[in-house]
């Protein structure tokens, strides 16, 4: 049977509910216009050969409350004359609200409504636009409206989250509803309290003035020679005539080469004699990295590379950028080449690829798109993986690279200096 039952005709109010249309028009100055639900109704064949159930199906729609019928007499030729439902109707929205049982939550949206156009009027488009997700907000509103409050009163306060003090809020009640907050904020305040370059939940303390974790940036010096505090100047054992032999540096135990961890700011301020900068984001080859003179390795971020774009002395030194061999791979040192074009790429060439078919293995999700800033050799490899030339969702992690191949390669460097 295909007619409208009384739960298709909820299911109707329900999605209006579900759009936010009925708190709309809960709180709009407007007048409600009666509501007509579709309805599909039995046919003529339908009276002629299940008349009982056409009969239970009118009984059913006559017992529904609240819902108003509008009738259509019909003759029937095998029947008789018969009384059918021709269209109906919910008149008033308190109707509406109550069929689907929405009456209290209504309600509690119109004091949520009251309360937001006197303490927080700007926040009412916001209400309107989202009046279903604010209701979910319904026990925290009071508290976001406060922390709206305390914004304007201190506009990019320049503390840390934590030091944020309203009744009732934590940093991890605003850590929790940045999204919300973030929308709230950005109807609330002036422009000139708004940083609109920073954007996204992981920029809300930034977008909006709170002091932020300093971001570390984890580094080895591969020459023992090189100073190891921030500001110090090259020590004379750094003439070219001094550089360390190779089989000097061969010879110096890894744990001899300083791992050091420095706020982006600290990592900016270096001023070392360092001509090669490596970035892995492996860890394990990070720690494993054989020492180099003049060199330093980074134990490298993945996506975003603003913090080191700070240290403007990176700009002059060659940079090499070893990751995966997959499409994220690729992409990554796209992105970190808006930040420093002359990087280059290191055993994420086809050759390597190819030399470790053993050891390939599948990435879960492939990026697909365009990246502009790759050399032809390495936009070559991309689209080998990105095309599925070589096999569905191909990679190579860079661990999984001999070690040798990486000896062998900073041999060529040094060779080559």
């Amino acid at each position: 049977m295909s007619w409208t039952t009384p739960a298709d005709l909820r299911a109707q109010v329900q999605r209006l509910w579900e759009r936010g249309e009925l708190l709309r028009a809960a709180v709009s100055d407007s007048s409600w216009v009666p509501l007509r639900l579709n309805l599909k109704a039995p046919s003529a064949a339908d009276l002629s050969e299940r008349f009982e159930a056409v009969r239970d199906w009118v009984r059913a729609l006559a017992d529904t409350a609240p819902l108003r019928i509008e009738w259509r007499d019909w003759n029937h030729r095998v029947q008789g004359a018969q009384r059918l439902p021709a269209a109906i109707w919910l008149d008033t929205l308190h109707e509406a609200l109550a069929f689907i049982g929405k009456l209290r939550l209504a309600q509690g949206f119109r004091a949520l409504w009251k309360q937001t156009a006197s303490a927080q009027p700007a926040l009412l488009a916001y209400l309107s636009r989202r009046p279903i997700q604010a209701l979910e907000l319904i026990e925290r509103w009071p508290r976001l409206l406060a922390v709206v409050a305390w914004l304007q009163a201190h506009p990019r306060p320049g503390v840390y989250l934590r030091q944020l003090d309203v009744p009732g809020v934590d940093s991890k009640f605003i850590e929790a509803h940045r999204g919300v907050l973030t929308e709230l904020l950005d109807a609330a305040l002036p422009p000139e309290a708004i940083d609109s370059q920073a954007s996204g939940v992981a920029q809300f303390t930034r977008r909006f003035g709170f002091l932020d974790k300093p971001v570390r940036i984890r580094f080895r010096l591969l020459d023992p020679a090189l100073p190891s505090l921030p500001g110090c100047q090259a020590p004379a054992a750094l003439a070219p005539a001094a550089v360390p032999s190779p089989a000097a540096l061969a010879a110096v135990p890894l744990a001899a080469l300083p791992d050091i961890t420095l706020d982006a700011a600290s990592f900016a301020a270096l001023a070392l004699p360092v001509e090669r900068v490596f970035i892995t984001e492996n860890e394990t080859n990070f720690l494993a990295f054989p020492a180099l003179p003049r060199a330093l390795v980074v134990f490298g971020a993945g996506y975003g590379w603003e913090a080191l774009a700070r240290a403007a002395w990176l700009q002059r030194c060659q940079l090499h950028y070893w990751g995966d061999i997959d499409t994220h791979g690729f992409a990554i040192l796209d992105q970190l080449r808006g930040q420093f074009p002359h990087a280059a790429s290191m055993l994420m060439d086809m050759d390597t690829l190819l030399a470790h078919r053993a050891h390939w293995g599948a990435e879960p999700e492939p990026v697909r798109h365009d990246l502009p800033r790759l050399t032809p050799a390495e936009a070559a490899v991309y689209d080998a993986l990105r095309f599925d030339q070589l096999e569905p969702r191909l990679r190579l992690e860079q661990e999984r690279v001999g070690f040798g191949c990486l000896r062998a390669l900073l041999a060529r460097m040094r060779a080559q200096t």
